[in-house]
């Protein structure tokens, strides 16, 4: 499963530890809700090497990215969704403040139909609940009139900075099984997001520059 953390570094190990920034409050928000970044403090245990890649060299930088609000319905959420062909969204206020993160399966609430608990190593689920989870689905989205992201938002996200090593932040995707990490500034506005792509599309330079050099 790390194969693609080795074409990074062969020998990579690192320590994570955790911290919260708390970040002003949104009034659409209930205080249990209020915004919290959990920011991974990843510090490898290897000597500093030259050329060592950083999130923000691979990142998809926000220009680039599909944001929405807490306010934001979720019906207009689940059509962009669609539209731009992505699987969720960074949650921000009107100052770029991270406050959440919103998933496909969080605004059909996919996690409880069934009663069964997705996994996102389940990438090929059997045919029979596959069409059971669309029928279900399609009760669901018969219930999300009135409903607003910042109902279903996950309000505490896992973050990282542009300059957190990229091991690190590809460590953490794997560990947590997160298909993406927000990328923050100092004061939590959002800069970009970080994901399983970017960090694979890293490792295949370097993988390529080292057999251009051999």
């Amino acid at each position: 499963m790390a194969s693609f953390l080795q074409l990074l570094h062969p020998q990579f190990r690192y320590a994570t530890v955790f911290y919260h920034h708390q970040l002003p409050s949104h009034p659409s928000l209930s205080p249990s809700r209020r915004p919290t970044l959990i920011y991974a403090a990843a510090s490898a245990t290897l000597p500093p090497r030259n050329g060592a890649l950083n999130v923000g060299d691979f990142m998809t930088r926000k220009d680039e990215l599909h944001v929405v609000k807490p306010t934001t319905p979720v019906d207009e959420a689940l059509e962009a969704l669609v539209k731009h062909k992505i699987s969720g969204f960074p949650v921000i206020d009107d100052d770029w403040n991270l406050v959440g993160l919103v998933s496909d399966y969080d605004l059909l609430a996919l996690d409880s139909v069934s009663g069964s608990t997705r996994s996102d190593t389940s990438m090929f689920p059997d045919v029979d609940s596959t069409w059971k989870t669309f029928n279900e689905a399609q009760k669901l989205l018969s219930k999300t009139d009135g409903k607003v992201v910042g109902d279903l938002m996950t309000p505490a996200p896992l973050v990282v900075r542009e300059n957190t090593n990229l091991e690190d932040a590809a460590r953490l995707l794997l560990e947590t099984k997160y298909r993406r990490l927000p990328v923050v500034d100092s004061k939590g506005k959002l800069v970009g997001i970080t994901t399983r792509g970017n960090v694979v599309r890293a490792a295949l330079q370097i993988k390529k520059g080292s057999e251009t050099k051999t």
